[in-house]
């Protein structure tokens, strides 16, 4: 079984930035593949960012492309989110999962979830 616990949500100004982190359990961490999908009220889950295993891939939404970058600490088994120039169609729940594959944007693609964070910015 394999638990992940996301962090670092809050409410934020347009412009501003946020660093979401995900601790995650239970499975060698550097084999898998970790990704950051997001929900927004009355819409559906929708990809963010991934990183491969080795961290050596990493793949973005055109949304976030520049402003978010992506990363992984093996040795703490953390995956990281890094957000800058936050606009207000950011605001969603954020989400980390965990994924067999090299790297994934489709959530049916990932096999276990954390329980989200709140992400709030403000215009």
């Amino acid at each position: 079984q394999v638990q992940l616990v996301e962090s670092g949500g809050g409410l934020v100004q347009a412009g501003g930035s946020l660093r979401l982190s995900c601790a995650a359990s239970g499975r060698t961490f550097s084999s898998y593949a970790m990704g950051w999908f997001r929900q927004a009220p009355g819409k559906e889950r929708e990809f963010v960012a991934t990183i491969s295993g080795s961290g050596g891939i990493t793949y973005y939404a055109d949304s976030v492309k520049g402003r978010f970058t992506i990363g992984r600490d093996n040795a703490k088994n953390t995956v990281l989110l890094q957000m800058n120039s936050l606009k207000p169609e950011d605001t969603a729940v954020y989400y980390c999962g965990s994924t067999a594959r090299l790297w994934a944007t489709r959530g049916y693609e990932y096999e276990y979830w954390g329980q989200g964070t709140q992400v709030t910015v403000s215009s």
